[in-house]
C-alpha cells in the first residue's frame, strides 16, 4: 500500500490575485516530471470575505473571522491535512482559526521570521498593510527572534497601501517607482532584508523581477507547504534549504 499523500488546503481569496500567485508558485516550484508528482491541493477562494485591514482599523464593523473559520472547516471536511492562509493580515486571527479546525495551520508570519533568523538577518524592514502593521504581527515575531525591525515613515506607508489597493487590488499595473522608493527608504534605515508582508506586494515583486534583499513571505510559505506535503522544491534561493527540516 502506498502511503497517503498529504492534501494541502489553501484558504484564499484574500485577495484572489494573491491566491492565484500562491498556486502558481506551488506548481512552478515543485520538482515534478509528471502530474502525479505535484502537490495535491484544494483551494477555497472566497473573495467576498470582508476586508481584514478595514475591520482591524475600525473602519468596518463586519468581522472577516466567521467566514474565514467556516472556510477553514470546509477545507478540513474536504480532507485537508494542513491549511495555509494566503493573507498576512488574516494571521491576526490565526489562533482562532487554529482552534476552529483539527489540522495544522502554519503561519506565514512565523515561517517568514524563522527563515530570516536562519539566514542570519539582523534587521528587517516591513512592507505590509496598515492592519498588519497596527496589530504588530511581524514586529512581535521579529522581536522574539532577536531581529531588529523598521517600518516605513508616514508618507511611505501610504505609498505601500496605494500599491496594494490602488494598483494590485484594482487590477492596475503596479508602479515600479513607488515600490522601489519604499524599499530604498527602508534600506536607508539599515535594513538588510525587506519583508513583503502582504500577498499583493508578492504579486508586485514577481511582476517587477524582485531583488535579493526582498523576503517574499508568500515564497517562504510556498516552500514550506511543498516540503510539508512531501514535494521536492525547485527554483528557490539556495538559502531556503535552511528551512527544509524545520519542524512546524
Amino acid at each position: 500500500m502506498k502511503e497517503k499523500k498529504p492534501l494541502l488546503g489553501v484558504l484564499g481569496g484574500l485577495g484572489p490575485m494573491a491566491s492565484a500567485y500562491f498556486y502558481e508558485l506551488l506548481t512552478e516550484r515543485t520538482n515534478a516530471s509528471c502530474d502525479q508528482e505535484h502537490i495535491d491541493a484544494v483551494v477555497c477562494s472566497r473573495a467576498s470575505t470582508p476586508d481584514r485591514s478595514a475591520y482591524l482599523l475600525g473602519k468596518s464593523q463586519e468581522s472577516p473571522l466567521p467566514k474565514i473559520c467556516a472556510d477553514a472547516q470546509r477545507l478540513e471536511q474536504f480532507g485537508a491535512d494542513l491549511i495555509v492562509i494566503t493573507c498576512n493580515t488574516s494571521h491576526c486571527f490565526i489562533e482562532d482559526i487554529r482552534k476552529s479546525v483539527g489540522v495544522p495551520v502554519p503561519s506565514i508570519i512565523e515561517e517568514t521570521v524563522k527563515f530570516l533568523r536562519l539566514a542570519g538577518c539582523k534587521k528587517a524592514g516591513i512592507m505590509a498593510t496598515d492592519g498588519t502593521v497596527a496589530t504588530n504581527l511581524y514586529q512581535q515575531e521579529l522581536e522574539k527572534a532577536g531581529i531588529e525591525h523598521a517600518l516605513p515613515d508616514g508618507e511611505y506607508q501610504k505609498t505601500v497601501m496605494s500599491l496594494i489597493y490602488d494598483d494590485v487590488k484594482s487590477g492596475k499595473e503596479p508602479s515600479r517607482e513607488k515600490f522601489y522608493s519604499v524599499a530604498e527608504h527602508l534600506k536607508s534605515k539599515g535594513c538588510e532584508r525587506i519583508i513583503l508582508g502582504c500577498t499583493e506586494l508578492s504579486v508586485i515583486n514577481t511582476k517587477l523581477g524582485g531583488e535579493s534583499y526582498f523576503c517574499d513571505a508568500m515564497e517562504v510559505l510556498s516552500y514550506r507547504a511543498i516540503c510539508l506535503c512531501g514535494g521536492k522544491p525547485k527554483g528557490f534561493p539556495r538559502e531556503f534549504e535552511l528551512m527544509r527540516n524545520e519542524a512546524l
